[in-house]
């Protein structure tokens, strides 16, 4: 009883900061946010200006402070930008006062923790962002991970695997359990629902994981649409999710209308119930499209991740970094309802087996939380 008393306690005075720094960040904290929330704990939701984080938490109606700007491509401009950051939001967050801090490795939030003495608690599915993994998993009390990433890889980083926190769920799995369709989503796009729709999505140019690496992203992307559109004319419809203004520009400037650029974000989970196949050159949307039953093919230009080798030999996703055979498969996909319709029961097959992420992270937070 005494210890029902206490927890209570914990949960009605408890503050929590989130800093909310990526599109898919603001999907997974949206969905802890409104937990918390449910809790009667009190939240600050911080973020910085980058436009598809910020359209995104619009979008999902999560109020946010927006604290400094993406630092863009170039190295000095990242950490000048985090340094400024860092100062505005050590001010904001001294003034706050919250009791935990929860990121997606944040450089700025697990910084200005330390310097503050508040627990940080980190998620992450991407030990190879080593750069932002150096500067926040060694400063985290707990990091929560998907169970598909080995302790080793977090191991180089300081962190001891009693301190690891592995949940048996991909990462969107915290917000597609719990996402509603919606038919108007999708108005401003002008699709015709009757032909195949083909989802391509650029590559992270500007992450400092990418450095050096990412050039051929946007060129393989755009190589990808052209042969495409020259395989199959106006048969098939080309949507693309460019990360930046500058990426769809080009894709327009090329194009023109022969292509569908969405200039602002839009719910993906809503475009992938209708989507034929999904071309992806990161690693969320990719997850998020396969573990709704769209067959993806990812041509990511880093080295392969462990969430997406894990779809690969699992035959969610086929890695393919040629354009022309990506062209060739995408219209092969988008044309045959039979594997489509394989895909989807495969997939269904996996999801049923995961947790759900957030109710692990929250659990564990609110158990760690000293009375």
């Amino acid at each position: 009883m005494e210890q029902c008393k206490a927890h209570q306690r914990i949960e009605e005075a408890m503050k929590i900061w989130l800093d909310v720094l990526t599109p898919k960040q603001a999907n997974l904290f949206a969905e802890l946010h409104d937990r918390i929330a449910s809790k009667g704990c009190k939240t600050l939701v911080t973020t910085r200006r980058y436009r598809e984080a910020n359209e995104l938490l619009e979008l999902r109606g999560l109020q946010s402070v927006a604290v400094g700007s993406h630092g863009g491509g170039l190295l000095e401009a990242k950490l000048l930008e985090s340094s400024k950051r860092t100062t505005a939001l050590s001010k904001i967050i001294g003034e706050y006062g919250p009791d935990v801090a929860i990121s997606f490795s944040s450089p700025e939030a697990a910084r200005v923790a330390f310097g503050l003495k508040i627990p940080h608690y980190c998620i992450s599915d991407s030990p190879h962002a080593e750069a932002v993994c150096r500067l926040t998993i060694p400063l985290a009390r707990k990091l929560f991970t998907p169970w598909v990433i080995p302790l080793y890889a977090w191991k180089r980083y300081g962190m001891s695997a009693r301190d690891v926190i592995r949940y048996r769920a991909l990462d969107p799995m915290a917000w597609l359990s719990s996402h509603k369709n919606d038919p108007t989503a999708l108005e401003g796009l002008g699709l015709d629902f009757s032909k195949p729709i083909a989802v391509i999505r650029t590559s992270e140019d500007l992450a400092a994981y990418l450095v050096g690496r990412s050039v051929a992203g946007i060129s393989t992307a755009m190589d990808i649409v052209g042969r495409m559109l020259d395989l199959d004319g106006a048969r098939t419809q080309i949507v693309v999710l460019p990360r930046y203004l500058e990426q769809g520009g080009k894709f327009k400037k090329k194009y023109g209308d022969r292509v569908i650029v969405a200039e602002h974000v839009i719910d993906t989970m809503s475009l992938f119930q209708v989507a034929s196949v999904f071309i992806g050159g990161g690693g969320t949307m990719s997850a998020e499209a396969a573990m709704m039953g769209i067959p993806v093919i990812s041509y990511y230009p880093g080295e392969q991740t462990f969430v997406e080798r894990f779809l690969v030999n699992y035959g969610l996703v086929e890695r393919i970094l040629d354009g022309g055979r990506i062209a060739h498969r995408a219209i092969a996909i988008s044309t045959s309802r039979e594997f489509r319709e394989f895909f989807q029961r495969k997939s269904s097959q996996l999801v049923h087996k995961m947790e759900d992420p957030v109710k692990v992270i929250l659990n564990r937070v609110l158990k760690d939380f000293p009375v």
